[in-house]
């Protein structure tokens, strides 16, 4: 993989390889889970161990101290394993992500159901380079498969056995008691100098043991990954079958070519999906969301109805009915109430939005709490880092705040209280008040032409008809009453306005 990231921790569909490995092999209810590990084990069994909690099952690991090969992966694997192991033992690896439990199972079942020493999962496939072949004897009468008599590595193989088109996957099915004997009687004789696994094969065929052979028709799930270029391809073809299943259970995908949707994401009917959405880790959308189009949502629940157009959004949950965006980013901890409103060019950080309330237009709500059926004007900050601490707002129930409000943290603002435009709240507000902090207007007529003679401006206000000789000083305040300069009259403050 040319990567300082183990192998099997390369990701696809929102899970690594290995965690596709382990969920399909947990999915068959194994009395024993074991992962072998080597390479960079410690950050691998670290990856098991969040695996087995998201799957609130025991995942046991063995270390394989030298790589000797599959044969001697699968000793290590044994190792913590009862000595008196009955049943099936069932063998896979960590680098084939599209395998399934369905596969699995039937394996298992044609295994027993055969009374088999070992059984194995192959596939015929057009390009068989790399893969073990499978040596069967002469056809059966009737056109059946002869019987399987062993696998030849590439490596081992003669220009005539490299032709055979069905290949081993890799995956088996053991007699328990079989492997356990079996496994000490492995030699490494072969160009790799390793234990193959394969050998246990044609120790079946002479010790005279049923060998069966399970043919799996879909080549993707046995398909394993050995660069990125292989991830890739597997990533798309897995983002394809999530789609189309998703498509089956009755959601809209409008163009799945650039769609995707991580394995762990929930959808529910007549959701809608518009180009460029990508659904990432374990997303929630109800009944009747739309999302997109070029929208990104990790680990993020949006209830049914809600509309979310052109946002980033991260470990947040939007509310039935609610809308967001475009070009708005939800950060973790955002909660968005039913029916309210995050809108453009709107940033939103650990903060409660209720029901109805909105935030229309480029604003910053960060450590926040906002009521209901509030609306918080455009331009509007919440300035909630002193420096040192975090600090919080709360801002109550059907609040009007003026365009361009700063809520410097920690302040609360009561229910149906008003800010007027451009107030900076320091201090809190009661409930109902009206709070501004910008003093009256002041209008100096004639200081363009003045102080900026011959400018493009000044030509303007001569050509409007403004008298350059006028010296006077005047202070308009909100309400439009004029006064001279030097003279206090406040006006009517509540002229405050909110852009929606």
């Amino acid at each position: 993989m040319r990567s300082s990231t183990p192998k099997v921790l390369h990701e696809l569909g929102g899970r690594s390889m290995l965690g596709h490995a382990v969920h399909a092999l947990a999915g068959t209810d194994p009395e024993h889970l074991v992962v072998v590990v080597g390479h960079q084990r410690e950050r691998v069994e670290q990856a098991v161990d969040g695996i087995s909690a998201a799957l609130g099952r025991t995942a046991t690991t063995a270390v394989q101290e030298q790589r000797l090969g599959t044969g001697d992966a699968v000793r290590s694997g044994l190792a913590p394993l009862p000595a008196d192991l009955a049943g099936t033992v069932l063998v896979t690896y960590g680098d084939v992500p599209l395998l399934d439990t369905a596969t699995l199972s039937a394996l298992v079942t044609e295994h027993t159901g055969h009374g088999a020493a070992v059984t194995l999962l192959t596939c015929e496939v057009a390009d068989p380079t790399g893969y073990g072949r499978i040596v069967r004897t002469a056809a059966r009468p009737g056109g059946a498969d002869g019987a399987v008599v062993g696998i030849v590595e590439q490596a081992d193989a003669t220009p005539e056995q490299r032709a055979i088109a069905e290949v081993n996957s890799g995956v088996y099915a053991f007699d328990a008691a079989f492997l356990r004997d079996g496994i000490t009687g492995l030699a490494a004789h072969n160009a790799q100098q390793e234990l193959y696994l394969t050998d246990l094969v044609a120790a079946a065929v002479t010790a005279d043991r049923t060998v069966h052979a399970v043919r799996c028709d879909d080549e993707w799930r046995v398909r394993g990954v050995n660069d990125r270029v292989q991830l890739a391809e597997l990533g798309a073809e897995l983002n394809r079958r999530v789609l189309r299943g998703w498509m089956l259970a009755g959601v809209t995908v409008v163009d799945p070519v650039t769609t995707r949707v991580d394995v762990d994401v929930r959808l529910a009917p007549d959701v809608v999906l518009h180009p460029g959405t990508q659904l990432l880790g374990a997303c929630e959308v109800g009944e009747g969301a739309a999302i997109g189009p070029d929208t990104t949502l990790t680990d993020t629940v949006v209830g049914a109805g809600a509309g979310v157009v052109r946002t980033h959004g991260s470990e947040s949950r939007i509310g039935p009915g609610a809308s967001v965006g475009p070009f708005a980013y939800l950060r973790p901890g955002t909660v968005l109430g039913e029916r309210g409103k995050i809108g453009t060019f709107v940033e939103v950080k650990n903060s409660d939005i209720g029901a109805g309330t909105k935030v229309p237009h480029l604003t910053y709500v960060g450590d926040a709490t906002i009521g209901e059926m509030s609306n918080i004007g455009a331009s509007s900050v919440f300035v909630n880092y002193d420096g040192v601490r975090k600090q919080r707002t709360v801002v109550g129930s059907h609040v009007r705040t003026g365009s361009d409000t700063m809520f410097i943290a920690p302040v609360t603002v009561g229910d149906g209280a008003y800010t007027g435009a451009g107030t900076v709240l320091r201090s809190d507000v009661p409930p109902g008040a009206l709070a501004v902090s910008g003093g009256p207007q002041r209008t100096i007529e004639g200081w363009v032409p003045r102080k900026r003679p011959g400018t493009p401006a000044a030509e303007a206000a001569q050509r409007a008809g403004h008298d350059p000789s006028a010296n006077g000083t005047t202070s308009t305040d909100g309400a439009g009453h004029t006064t001279s300069a030097g003279t206090t009259d406040p006006g009517d403050l509540s002229r405050g306005g909110t852009a929606r």
